[in-house]
């Protein structure tokens, strides 16, 4: 007798995750013979090609016999690659960060976890190809009286809290706490993450953990080999040996640690820790945060300058807080001098963009032998030209935004696509002169060899780093003392440590302070906290040159006297008055296309359906100031959601809306995404 039933039955059929920015899994048959379980790999048919993909679970919903399902062509491997609560925090960060699972899979995964041609098995079978450390050993140093009474008040937090923060002042000797910790974690069988905000600056900081973990110790990020990376990430699995203490950047958080006791999350204020393209544009810290709680672990959150979310959470009881006032051995904290170049250009008292106070100063410090960095948040000679005349200016072909003047190169270059051009020699529009505006660290490196030309003097950017290795090898010379002035964008801010640092010198606070970013403040006050941290971290006590328009603005203020406390208390109030995070949360909507008169179309039906939904708590449609980036139209739509609201629920109902427009006939092809707690 046959059977009516428009559903295919008696059929084994599973989802299966691919690395791709679509929402839907893919459903396949699991052919006889095969039995493909949660995690496993399998290689899958999809339109004219081949994928690696993996398999989420059974799927248990009818299929209507209308859709012809196809098999799947091999399990590549005979156990999981990934664990079922891998798969839990997969799906959390999709649901939570509402994009699909596929970008996680992306983003969770090594490259070589992709090859149809890798066997988890055969790889197992090779030899230990992660470098041997084959250095001293040494045992962790021991804790003075205010790190012995933070590592206490830490382990009495963590009985009523799971996350605690570690608010230390830079130099207080946070990294001597951590491996105390860790070292309990080892001694108990556990395992270790170490998050930092980038991989490729934090040399000092694994080699001195290596001396005290030796092997127990991997570092795990993008400029590891494809082999070494998928090795760390078996071993990881295994709870190996090997990598029991991993080092690791933001995408860390989804290595398949199975033992995991404490997780540590520094300087975890860095806006880097926030993912923002491509998807999915997801918080380490959050996510760590959550993995920590599926495994039952603690989160140690460490920083000079926290972030005004984690800093309100603490003073609020959801996290726990100690505090670390002094610099290890009694130093002080660098003293802050505020430069006016208001006065200084008024009386002719400039050279270049060097006040006479720094000339003098760095000149000092130079007979001295000590060593000077000089911040420049802005690499390339000078971020823009223009027309004495007409006052015209080059812009990106791609992009709306003035090309980036780079004097070696002799070129013009956009920092959003990489776009270059000839640098013109008169002015297309009018035929005047070409003249360059600001600088950039490229300049100052100029500028610093014609005002003390017996300096040795290194430039640490994006520029000068792009080769492998480059940052370890700025970083060691200047530690060697075989340079005197280093000069840097933001690099040089983030966990270095030189003794022989003696002066630190900002060219120009004022472009941190001319943002249109309600963390504006925020952001200014902890790089400026932090860069000056690298001057007098032993010894004698640093100084710290800051030239400003604006000495009297009340970010330097707070910042002379070093007073995070204030600083905070400022901002909350603002935060509270403007209806800003912790008092609500963020979700930016971006829409884009090539065809700006699509996204218009899209963006104002957008904007249309989410004010029916929620009201005052959607913004109009924002034209950013960087409207065009790689020929493609931005539009944004800002909504704020009340902390005390349903979040889930709201991130349902914007995701309906969304999904309406995406399928309206005039806005096909554009792009609509989420960035949930937007920074």
């Amino acid at each position: 007798m046959c059977s009516t039933s428009p559903f295919l039955s008696k059929m084994q059929l599973i989802d299966v995750i691919l690395p791709l920015g679509i929402r839907e899994t893919y459903t396949y048959r699991v052919p006889d013979g095969m039995n493909p379980i949660a995690g496993m790999r399998v290689l899958v048919p999809l339109a004219k090609k081949e994928m690696i993909g993996i398999v989420l679970g059974e799927h248990t919903a009818p299929v209507p016999d209308t859709i012809q399902l196809r098999d799947i062509l091999l399990l590549p491997d005979a156990e999981p690659m990934v664990r079922v609560d891998q798969l839990r925090l997969w799906q959390w960060v999709a649901d939570y960060y509402m994009c699909p699972i596929g970008d996680v899979m992306a983003a969770a995964l090594p490259a070589k976890a992709n090859d149809k041609l890798y066997s988890f098995a055969a790889d197992a079978k090779r030899r230990v190809r992660l470098p041997e450390y084959t250095g001293e050993m040494e045992p962790i140093h021991p804790l003075n009286d205010q790190q012995q009474r933070a590592l206490q008040s830490i382990r009495e937090q963590w009985q009523s809290r799971d996350v605690v923060l570690l608010h230390g002042v830079t130099s207080s000797g946070k990294t001597e706490v951590y491996m105390h910790l860790m070292e309990e974690q080892l001694s108990q069988g556990k395992q270790v993450l170490y998050l930092v905000p980038e991989i490729a600056l934090t040399t000092q900081l694994t080699d001195r953990l290596q001396r005290v973990f030796g092997n127990q110790l991997c570092v795990y990020h993008s400029r590891v080999s494809d082999a070494q990376r998928m090795e760390m990430y078996r071993r990881i699995g295994l709870d190996d040996s090997r990598c029991k203490v991993v080092v690791g950047a933001r995408s860390a958080v989804f290595l398949p640690m199975t033992n995991v006791g404490l997780i540590i999350v520094d300087e975890e204020h860095e806006p880097s820790y926030k993912q923002q393209e491509p998807a999915p544009r997801y918080h380490a810290r959050s996510v760590a945060i959550m993995l920590a709680h599926q495994q039952g672990a603690k989160v140690l959150l460490g920083t000079a300058t926290p972030a005004v979310e984690t800093y309100y959470n603490a003073t609020q009881g959801k996290y726990g807080l100690v505090t670390m006032r002094e610099r290890f051995q009694g130093l002080q904290l660098p003293k802050i001098t505020m430069i006016d170049l208001q006065r200084q250009y008024h009386r002719k008292e400039m050279y270049d963009h060097f006040s006479d106070p720094l000339v003098d100063r760095i000149r000092e410090e130079l007979t001295k032998r000590k060593q000077i960095i000089l911040f420049q948040n802005r690499r390339g000679y000078a971020p823009m030209m223009m027309c004495t005349a007409c006052g015209h200016t080059p812009t990106c072909v791609n992009c709306d935004v003035p090309m980036t003047y780079h004097l070696r190169l002799r070129q013009l270059t956009c920092h959003y696509c990489g776009y270059t051009t000839e640098v013109p020699a008169v002015c297309p529009s009018c035929g005047g002169t070409m003249r360059v505006q600001g600088f950039g660290t490229e300049r100052l490196e100029e500028e610093v060899a014609k005002l003390f030309p017996e300096a040795r003097v290194l430039r640490m950017d994006l520029d000068s780093t792009r080769t492998k290795n480059a940052h370890q090898l700025i970083i060691d010379a200047f530690a060697r003392h075989e340079v005197d002035i280093l000069i840097g964008t933001q690099m040089v801010t983030k966990g270095l440590h030189f003794d022989d640092v003696s002066l630190v010198a900002v060219l120009n606070a004022d472009q941190m302070l001319n943002q249109p970013d309600f963390r504006n403040y925020e952001r200014a006050f902890q790089m400026l906290e932090q860069v000056s941290g690298r001057a007098g971290r032993k010894g004698s006590q640093g100084e710290v040159f800051i030239q400003t328009f604006h000495p009297d603005s009340p970010v330097f203020i707070d910042l002379m006297n070093h007073d995070y406390e204030t600083f905070y208390g400022k901002q909350i109030a603002e935060r509270e008055q403007f209806r800003y995070p912790p008092f609500t949360r963020l979700i930016d909507l971006t829409i884009r296309h090539t065809d700006l008169q699509r996204v218009t179309i899209a963006a104002a039906a957008l904007q249309i359906r989410l004010q029916q939904a929620f009201g005052a708590r959607c913004s109009m449609v924002i034209e950013p100031s960087l409207s065009r980036v790689q020929n493609e139209f931005i539009r944004l739509i800002r909504l704020r959601i009340e902390s005390g609201a349903n979040y889930a629920r709201a991130k349902q109902l914007l995701a309906e809306q969304m999904d309406y427009v995406r399928s309206l006939p005039t806005c096909k092809h554009v792009a609509i995404f989420a960035d949930v707690d937007a920074c």
